[in-house]
């Protein structure tokens, strides 16, 4: 929608001003507290661009520190990210190898650099089958959580490795070691027992690439009547800070829209029962 201001001069200074100007505006209006990012594109993204499928996935990275960067900024609490599905395990050894290579330097770099954490005051959680890592990857992981746990502006849920029936299967083989009795469990047993308790309720979805279906991320959380679910056509490392800031307007929008619609219902009602 403001691919436009790409072709201007000065292009990437004006990005920069409108994007504060608009983030600015953003934290004044219903802002979704936590949204999720399915991160499709990477490999395409290294195909349409020919360069190697690990420099896909490096700018993938790149992409994903400028979007939390400015979802922080627009007042977001939490963000999770699919960084890697359990079925991910399925593809070729090298490219599941530079992946975790990855992981390992992006969030070294997090931890060691730590401008975007400091900056928003971010804590680090990693989701998922953390048994199905490589020892390596798994410490450095362990590190970025232990440095970041006293923060507490914000939150950056890391879904590696991940699926959601993983999540719910976990949460009920918790609930089990309790010994909880049968008549105990119910839907909000099951969701206080998942990855993101404690959390806000997830409200916004954004998928990357074109692609319409879930696969297998937050399936529990997304099912809420209040979440608004958001297919982009953009290739993940081509998705800029104004195409999230475009997406949150039209949240705010949708959402004032709601209130606006459920306050005038509740005057309507009101009045016929005078």
């Amino acid at each position: 929608m403001m691919d436009w201001i790409n072709v201007l001069p000065k292009a990437g200074y004006l990005q920069e001003q409108l994007k504060n100007v608009l983030a600015k505006i953003l934290t004044t209006g219903p802002v979704p507290k936590h949204i999720g990012f399915v991160m499709d594109g990477n490999r395409r993204f290294a195909r349409k661009h020919k360069i190697e499928l690990k420099e896909g996935h490096n700018a993938g990275f790149e992409s994903m520190a400028k979007i939390l960067e400015i979802c922080y900024e627009c007042g977001v609490e939490s963000c999770t990210v699919f960084a890697f599905s359990i079925e991910n395990f399925k593809r070729n050894k090298f490219e599941v190898d530079w992946l975790m290579e990855l992981a390992k330097l992006r969030f070294s770099q997090m931890v060691e650099q730590g401008e975007i954490c400091e900056q928003f005051g971010i804590k680090i959680k990693v989701l998922g089958d953390k048994s199905l890592l490589p020892i390596e990857v798994l410490k450095v992981l362990n590190q970025a959580e232990e440095i970041t746990k006293n923060n507490n502006r914000a939150i950056l849920n890391v879904c590696f490795p991940y699926t959601a029936r993983n999540e719910i299967t976990n949460s009920i083989k918790t609930i089990i070691s309790k010994k909880t009795e049968v008549e105990l469990i119910d839907e909000q047993l099951i969701e206080n027992n998942l990855y993101t308790k404690n959390q806000a309720p997830l409200d916004l979805l954004i998928r990357t690439s074109g692609v319409t279906r879930l696969s297998d991320f937050l399936l529990w959380q997304v099912v809420d009547k209040n979440v608004e679910i958001e297919l982009v056509d953009t290739l993940w490392p081509d998705l800029t800070p104004l195409h999230i800031i475009w997406i949150l307007i039209k949240f705010s929008f949708k959402k004032n829209y709601s209130r606006q619609r459920n306050n005038y219902d509740e005057d309507v009602g009101s009045k016929k029962v005078l």
